[in-house]
């Protein structure tokens, strides 16, 4: 029997409050950031009635049609690579970018902003796996790219995201989650930026990811179905 938007909603929720028990947590301190990429707009239409805000794309063609089509409260966040050609757009449509992963792309972003005549937050996306197929940044690098940041006057970096290892098991996620949380409180004290958001945990690990201090998650496939 096909379930509801709104119970599927419901169980989410519920599963966020059950792991920020396990840990002392508030389940109000986690969002969650839904992942639309291929949802039509009824479908879009149907989570907002149930509640959402926040909807996740990953690409900027994409999300381009169908935010006109979507109501107009909602947020966007930008989840997938950016390429620099497509900053402008991606600075125009949404409101966050939640996967920076390079020196330049930022300085695409605060040109963009810039011009704009808004502050785009972000999020720089860490490689903490070293996967050579995934993007992001070495772990290394990140206090860097946030000393450079203190000159840019437009991009206000918020937090930190990660992707880990495609895993059946969802537990042997919870060491790069981990991880990312380690580097983080180590950039605050090496950096000053406060980085108080921590995306992390799709919809086969968010569980893990809220007991180790996921702040957003992003569920696409236990809201929405499998994708088409």
């Amino acid at each position: 029997m096909n379930s509801t938007f709104e119970t599927r909603l419901a169980d989410v929720r519920r599963r966020i409050q059950a792991a920020c028990e396990r840990v002392g947590r508030r389940p109000e301190d986690v969002r969650i950031l839904a992942v639309s990429k291929t949802c039509a707009p009824d479908c879009i239409r149907e989570a907002a009635a149930a509640g959402l805000m926040d909807f996740g794309e990953s690409r900027v063609q994409e999300a381009r049609q169908k935010i006109p089509l979507c109501p107009d409260a909602l947020t966007w966040h930008l989840i997938g690579h950016l390429q620099t050609n497509k900053v402008k757009d991606a600075v125009n449509l949404f409101h966050s970018i939640q996967a920076v992963d390079s020196l330049k792309l930022l300085l695409a972003i605060e040109a963009a902003a810039e011009a704009a005549g808004r502050a785009m937050p972000v999020f720089l996306e860490v490689n903490v796996s070293g996967e050579s197929s995934k993007f992001g940044l070495a772990p290394g690098v990140v206090p860097d790219i946030l000393k450079a940041a203190n000159a840019l006057r437009r991009v206000e970096i918020r937090g930190v995201l990660t992707i880990p290892p495609l895993a059946e098991d969802p537990e042997r996620a919870r060491p790069f989650f981990r991880a990312l949380r380690e580097h983080r409180d180590r950039w605050r004290q090496e950096t000053g930026f406060e980085l108080r958001e921590l995306s992390m945990g799709m919809s086969h690990d968010f569980e893990i990811a809220v007991e180790e201090g996921a702040t957003w998650i992003r569920p696409g496939a236990v809201l929405f179905g499998k994708r088409h």
